[in-house]
């Protein structure tokens, strides 16, 4: 895992390329979109009226580029990838907090979670998800030094732990009986551990990365080596990064599904993901201890 983790980290030092896919690189798509037959109207009313798309400002995942003011990010490329495939012309974008994700989608103010979010069993029981996108990992962090010498996740009980509000991170923390200490935005977390506020927070790797290209010199250590428990894997969060739509919207989701897997065989994918420093190891579930 260290040697990954390593590679990853100095991947990430690259700075991200703000130029889309050049005119030359052709992605072959072997099958075409399948869907006369679906039930319900949710893809028809997305090709005819296009799609409202829920992000949250998370680089890498999504973000708009302060010098172009054009949205980037992987999920963002992903997606334009993705509705090119289907057909579907339209794409809307509404901006959110995290935690009002899934309540704006239920409430029909966006078609889907477009910031990627994991399969969990809360989760399950009020939305549906695609089939995987892509994959990332938890960081656990600590103030430089790990001045509290924290060995394991289990060291974390009877601590404050700061996760984003609605998070994976959050949903299995609390899960342990771990307290949370709760917050809007990824740089509001990560910037209150960094100035000692709090002592510990569990993230995304991906965004902890991001941040230490930011800020170099921060005193937030990532905990690189210690045991992840294979629970935060398996059904604890940080499966596939996948997108979220209502229940009912079958139809959609069946085209989200295969042409999340066309784009994926394509190497589309794989491209993307290299523009913002990550790598194929991305494309699939790493079992971080084999």
């Amino acid at each position: 895992m260290h040697s990954w983790i390593s590679r990853l980290a100095a991947l990430a030092t690259i700075a991200l390329a703000s130029a889309p896919a050049t005119a030359q690189d052709k992605f072959f798509h072997e099958a075409t979109p399948l869907f006369e037959n679906c039930g319900d109207g949710s893809l028809a009313k997305a090709m005819k009226d296009g799609i409202t798309l829920g992000f949250s400002p998370i680089p890498p995942h999504s973000y708009t580029n302060q010098q172009t003011k054009k949205v980037e990010g992987i999920d963002v490329e992903i997606h334009e990838a993705v509705l090119a495939w289907i057909g579907i012309k339209t794409m809307k974008i509404e901006w959110m907090p995290w935690e009002s994700q899934v309540p704006s989608l239920l409430s029909k103010r966006t078609d889907m979670v477009a910031g990627n979010i994991h399969y969990n069993p809360e989760r399950i029981k009020i939305i549906s998800f695609t089939g995987p996108a892509w994959w990332y990992g938890p960081a656990l962090l600590v103030q430089k030094g790990n001045p509290d010498g924290i060995k394991s996740y289990d060291d974390l009980k009877g601590k404050e732990v700061g996760a984003i509000s609605g998070s994976a991170a959050e949903n299995y923390l609390r899960a342990q009986g771990i307290k949370t200490v709760t917050f809007k935005s990824e740089n509001e977390e990560l910037q209150s551990l960094n100035s000692g506020r709090i002592k510990y927070a569990l993230e995304d790797d991906v965004v902890f990365l991001e941040f230490q290209r930011e800020v170099p010199n921060s005193r937030i250590e990532a905990l690189w080596t210690i045991p992840v428990p294979d629970s935060i894997i398996q059904g604890g969060g940080y499966g596939y990064a996948r997108y979220a739509l209502r229940k009912e919207d079958c139809s959609l989701r069946a085209a989200y599904t295969q042409a999340l897997a066309e784009v994926r065989g394509s190497g589309q994918v794989s491209a993307i993901l290299k523009k913002y420093g990550l790598s194929d190891r991305n494309l699939f579930l790493f079992k971080l201890n084999p």
